[in-house]
């Protein structure tokens, strides 16, 4: 059973009359640097919310930094993984955050990355256990982005998403985040597998903002809840008309057509 706590900030990142969610991850800094979209962080985060977002991630000092003190109120995920881009070991996450510093931030949720198949793969499931436990102590909700990203896996092979997102919800996640599959139908099997919401990962930056909306549009016809996109937000041309047809997928139940004409207005 969830505790009022814990349902109280749910409903701060997930949407209470869709149940479902856009969530904006914007901790990419520690990983790639100050990279293109996220060198404003305030700005960044005004943007999303402005045009619909239900909550970001951020590691804590962006928490500092990107406080805004105006603007639509947003919900916030504290991200508690960390590795760079600079490392040979880079799929090697450590927590560099807790939840109670989270809560001193004023989170409404905590995210942990684990990536299966990595050389360090049972320290990160063990990480994701003891953040699962103190999340339980204190109704936090936990977001867990899990990938299959060792030597010969393919991350977007639909039984390895599917293992993936079972890892999160047995662990204990209240959300868990991973790859599309690619179509809708490889992807139902993903959601059948996990009795948690499940939203999907954006990846790489796409070259067009239409397969941007067709990869949600698909997984929200498999039932995935919604979606945990970076860079395929926060580096669009126009951040708000982007977050908004999202909303108008995502929360609307439109069609791709609509969406994009939200974002050509």
């Amino acid at each position: 059973m969830t505790s009022v706590g814990k349902a109280v900030r749910l409903e701060r990142i997930i949407d209470r009359n869709t149940g479902n969610t856009i969530i904006v991850p914007m901790d990419h800094g520690v990983s790639s640097g100050p990279i293109e979209g996220i060198v404003d962080i305030r700005s960044a985060v005004n943007d999303v919310a402005e045009g619909g977002a239900n909550a970001v991630v951020l590691h804590k000092g962006m928490v500092k930094a990107g406080h805004r003190g105006r603007g639509k109120d947003i919900g916030l995920i504290v991200h508690l993984s960390a590795s760079t881009d600079l490392s040979p070991t880079k799929n090697d996450k450590v927590l560099v955050c807790t939840v109670e510093e989270a809560i001193k931030l004023g989170a409404d949720g905590v995210s942990v990355h684990v990536n299966i198949g990595a050389d360090m793969e049972r320290e990160m499931l063990r990480d994701l256990g003891y953040v699962s436990r103190v999340c339980e102590e204190w109704g936090m909700p936990l977001l867990a982005m899990v990938y299959g990203r060792g030597k010969d896996i393919n991350q977007y092979d639909p039984k390895v998403i599917a293992h993936c997102a079972r890892i999160g919800a047995e662990l204990g996640a209240d959300i868990v985040k991973v790859p599309y599959s690619g179509d809708p139908e490889s992807f139902r099997r993903v959601v059948e597998g996990s009795p948690v919401p499940v939203v999907i990962a954006g990846g790489p930056k796409m070259k067009t903002d239409r397969e941007v909306l067709e990869m949600v549009k698909g997984a929200m016809q498999a039932g995935a809840r919604g979606l945990s996109v970076g860079r395929n937000i926060f580096q669009a041309k126009d951040r708000v008309k982007m977050v908004r047809a999202l909303a108008h997928i995502v929360h609307k139940g439109g069609t791709l057509e609509e969406a994009m004409a939200i974002l050509n207005q």
